[in-house]
């Protein structure tokens, strides 16, 4: 089934949460065919999950923390989201690696605390403009795979990736649907040999730039298993029209 998640990032007040979640419950139908997340900032997620009980659409976090608990003033632990209803959680996301200086290895030690959890993770891999332009973009997403799968590897069942390419992020340019296929073929290829007793549940999902204009030319792919959107997902209209798109 294929999933389409909204990223808010730092978007969005407990009563503005509210507002959205009640008017996108009846832009959308019964979503027999796929799978939608809303992933609200931390201050909006209790809210969020006594809204989206009982309903279709299911609740994310934007990041984690990968100790349970502990003396890490300002962090949020797995078992804290679980309770509030968290069924995913994004992991790796390009500005958490770039503005907060998340390495492999922290996203490694984020994706087995997901696992621990019973929680979803989302990892988020992609290039650079100056890795595209130098051909290293394969070299690049293939090398976050394998940092952040480290040890992990039989579990990739378990996790989803979001090819998201850093200069198509909130730049209003797409990827092309064919570039992002060509990639996802490959991220199939890196998954298989990691793992190669993998069932194949591991959906790859294409974020960047993502529109009601362009969603469904992104998802007449197969090789396409869903959508991270980041900036559309913002307005419950908007957003509405790219889950009902295909």
């Amino acid at each position: 089934m294929r999933l389409i998640a909204a990223n808010w990032k730092m978007n969005k007040t407990v009563s503005e949460t509210e507002d959205y979640i009640k008017k996108f419950l009846k832009l959308v139908g019964k979503l027999e065919d796929r799978e939608v997340l809303l992933c609200p900032p931390f201050t909006s997620l209790y809210v969020a999950g006594k809204l989206l009980k009982d309903t279709p659409v299911k609740l994310g976090a934007q990041n984690c923390f990968y100790e349970k608990s502990g003396a890490f003033t300002g962090e949020v632990s797995l078992p804290m989201l679980k309770e509030l209803g968290c069924s995913y959680v994004i992991v790796g996301h390009s500005e958490r690696r770039r503005i907060f200086c998340e390495s492999d290895e922290v996203i490694n030690k984020k994706l087995v605390a997901c696992l621990e959890e019973g929680i979803r993770p989302i990892l988020c891999v992609g290039e650079r403009i100056e890795d595209r332009e130098a051909g290293m973009t394969f070299k690049v997403v293939e090398t976050q795979i394998r940092l952040a799968l480290s040890g992990i590897e039989k579990y990739t069942d378990s996790v989803d990736i979001a090819y998201e390419p850093v200069w198509a992020i909130g730049t209003g340019v797409p990827a092309t649907p064919e570039d992002a296929v060509e990639v996802h073929r490959f991220i199939k290829e890196v998954l298989k040999d990691l793992n190669p007793g993998s069932e194949g549940r591991t959906r790859v999902l294409y974020g960047g730039s993502v529109k009601p204009e362009n969603a469904s030319e992104f998802m007449k792919h197969e090789e396409i298993e869903g959508l991270l959107v980041g900036g559309a997902s913002l307005d419950p209209e908007s957003f509405a029209k790219i889950v009902n798109s295909f």
